[in-house]
């Protein structure tokens, strides 16, 4: 199996990784404003982040889908980003003993989907997704955000780079592999490596 296959690549520091989110204007200008989720944002709802910059640009086509016209980037504490991943059960069965059981009490959930290039085209390994409900939620807007930033004007530029043929590089993240901890690579189907 090539290791590359499932493997978690973001920007992060020593204390924070960043994820992606894309939302109307409704909710992404009261978050930007308090650098936290606040209502209209629905806390009883599952709520999607990625590390992929790229993925998150597949998903919301570049800020250009019915309300996913606002992209931000979400700073979280490492420290909270280890306990979703420590309390996460992958979406689809994994074959290991009770996962209908672990699906029905974690509050995180994550799928792998094909990574995506900057043309939107499938790449040959996986970018995780990662869904927060319940206590996970609480917790991504009351302990884990560190900042939000809105970067949709970056992500326009990209997208009239594209446009035009330019070089885009300088315009994308530096994301490189993020260490999982060896307990947690089956707990989230992690490519092992």
């Amino acid at each position: 199996m090539n290791v590359l296959l499932r493997q978690i690549r973001a920007l992060h520091t020593e204390e924070t990784i960043t994820v992606y989110q894309a939302y109307d204007a409704g909710i992404a200008g009261p978050a930007v404003a308090a650098q936290r989720f606040v209502p209209p944002f629905k806390r009883d709802r599952m709520t999607w982040i990625k590390p992929s910059f790229l993925w998150m640009m597949y998903r919301c086509g570049y800020a250009t889908k019915p309300g996913q016209e606002r992209v931000l980037a979400i700073e979280l504490t490492r420290e909270g980003f280890a306990w979703a991943l420590a309390n996460a059960c992958l979406s689809r069965d994994d074959g290991r003993p009770g996962w209908a059981r672990r699906l029905k009490r974690s509050p995180v959930r994550i799928q792998w989907d094909p990574e995506r290039g900057v043309r939107h085209e499938a790449l040959p390994y996986r970018s995780i997704q990662i869904g927060l409900s319940g206590e996970a939620v609480r917790r991504y807007v009351e302990e884990w955000t560190a900042s939000i930033t809105d970067v949709t004007d970056r992500v326009r530029e990209l997208r009239e780079a594209l446009g035009s043929r330019a070089e885009v590089s300088g315009l994308l993240p530096v994301e490189r592999p993020y260490p999982v901890p060896a307990d947690l690579i089956e707990t989230i189907g992690a490519s092992p490596g």
